[in-house]
């Protein structure tokens, strides 16, 4: 039997600990800010996307598109003052982000394979630069099409084909 490989002891003390615990994992305020934004350019998705590769954070089926919201240090945002590593367990946390990081692309591209558009927005991002982040999506998710086709015109493929 194969005996596991030891990983140097991690140190963690209460104050960290506590600290950590209070970190939200989901409903976090830039995930409800790009939420809104979705909302204001009318688009409908789900929140509740675990069986897709990666779990995005809001995806809608029908038109096959996801949005991630990394949150910055989580996700090692290159260049971002909120992607720190932690001085104490640096190897750990090193290997932490390199993890993240490939799992991030392995599911987009997986998403991307699945037929998928994919947006990745920033922790950042959303709460800095909101008007940013709505054109982005704007463009990303061709909101245009969509509010051609509630209000009762035709999209340029149905007319074509009648």
């Amino acid at each position: 039997m194969k005996r596991p490989v030891r990983r140097e002891e991690l140190v963690v003390d209460a104050e960290t600990s506590l600290r950590m615990a209070g970190i939200r994992q989901k409903d976090t305020s830039a995930e409800q800010i790009v939420r809104e934004i979705l909302r204001r350019l009318g688009h409908s998705y789900r929140v509740s996307n675990r069986d897709l590769p990666g779990s995005p954070d809001a995806a809608n089926r029908s038109r096959r598109w996801a949005v991630f919201v990394h949150g910055c240090f989580w996700h090692s945002h290159t260049r971002c003052p909120r992607a720190t590593v932690p001085k104490r367990n640096r190897r750990f946390w090193a290997e932490k982000f390199e993890a993240n990081r490939k799992r991030d692309a392995h599911a987009i591209a997986a998403l991307r394979r699945l037929g998928y558009r994919v947006v990745v927005i920033w922790e950042c991002e959303a709460e800095k630069r909101a008007a940013s982040v709505t054109r982005r999506l704007d463009s990303k998710l061709e909101t245009s099409t969509l509010r051609a086709t509630r209000s009762g015109s035709r999209s340029p493929a149905r007319a074509a084909g009648s």
